[in-house]
């Protein structure tokens, strides 16, 4: 399990994007099992499975929150995507990434990204993505559970910036008669235990008391969501179809991106590099 913390010196209010209303505009959630892609007024076109070669020779470039064949993403992106944007456009890109381990997936995935020639790509971290789809009040702790098919990540959200972190290399896709549901459960008990500690002030009281707010394929599984209620003695708000809820929450992104070439490869000044994850 890894863990992070931001300072309150290191967060910084958010400052909105003029538009750039001459622009494609793609949303990115690339996960370890699925991928999927949202265009400006088109809504969500990909919910594909994360593979270089489909078929019998598949090659999974994205296992657990990190990218170990960016060549093989940017292939995969251009099959996907290539022929699905307008043809002399340069896109405006957000990807989502995992809070932990961020700073090294936000490097890759930009340059896988470069297959698509786009005109600015930014990145946020995936809990604020579903914070933003589910409409939540970021003026408020919140704590945010996002359970993935192999990677599960717990995360305090302050002023809409992340505070504090954790996560564990399990998830849906690793549950089976040897591993069961109960077992996400207890690691994000766990998880939530330990930030209870660590925090100096109220805030993840605060946050846990408001109910944590759920997404990913696991939230779509009776078993953990029950096994969860019971464990943090919490309610649990569900977001609107919590497996796509990342990529909707970038999607918002993109009504305030850079319009401007010199933004291309920058991120928007609410998001700052976090610092050295402690283990």
């Amino acid at each position: 399990m890894t863990t992070v913390r931001r300072s309150r010196a290191a967060r910084a209010p958010h400052r909105p994007w003029p538009m750039c209303r001459h622009c494609t505009g793609v949303a990115l959630d690339m996960g370890s099992a699925r991928t999927r892609a949202w265009v400006a007024g088109r809504g969500v076109i990909l919910d594909v499975p994360t593979v270089t070669f489909p078929g019998a020779g598949a090659v999974y470039p994205i296992q657990r929150g990190s990218i170990v064949d960016t060549a093989g993403t940017a292939r995969m992106l251009d099959r996907l995507l290539g022929h699905r944007l307008p043809r002399f456009t340069r896109p405006l890109v957000v990807v989502t990434a995992p809070v932990l381990d961020g700073y090294a997936y936000r490097n890759e995935a930009r340059t896988a990204v470069e297959v698509l020639r786009p005109r600015s790509v930014l990145t946020v971290p995936s809990a604020r993505a579903v914070a933003l789809a589910a409409g939540a009040d970021l003026t408020r702790p919140l704590l945010v559970i996002d359970i993935g098919a192999h990677l599960t990540e717990l995360v305090l959200l302050v002023d809409g910036a992340v505070f504090d972190a954790r996560r564990t290399a399990l998830g849906t896709g690793d549950l089976d008669e040897n591993t069961p549901a109960a077992r996400i459960g207890e690691a994000v008990a766990d998880m939530t235990t330990s930030m209870l500690r660590q925090d100096r002030t109220s805030l993840t009281v605060d946050a846990l008391g408001r109910g944590p707010l759920l997404a990913g394929g696991g939230a779509l599984r009776p078993e953990i969501t029950c096994d969860l209620t019971r464990r943090l003695h919490a309610p649990l708000r569900a977001v609107p179809a919590p497996h796509t809820a990342a990529v909707r929450g970038a999607a918002k992104l993109l009504g305030v991106a850079p319009a401007h070439p010199s933004t291309a490869g920058t991120d928007p000044p609410a998001e700052h590099p976090p610092p050295p994850a402690r283990l």
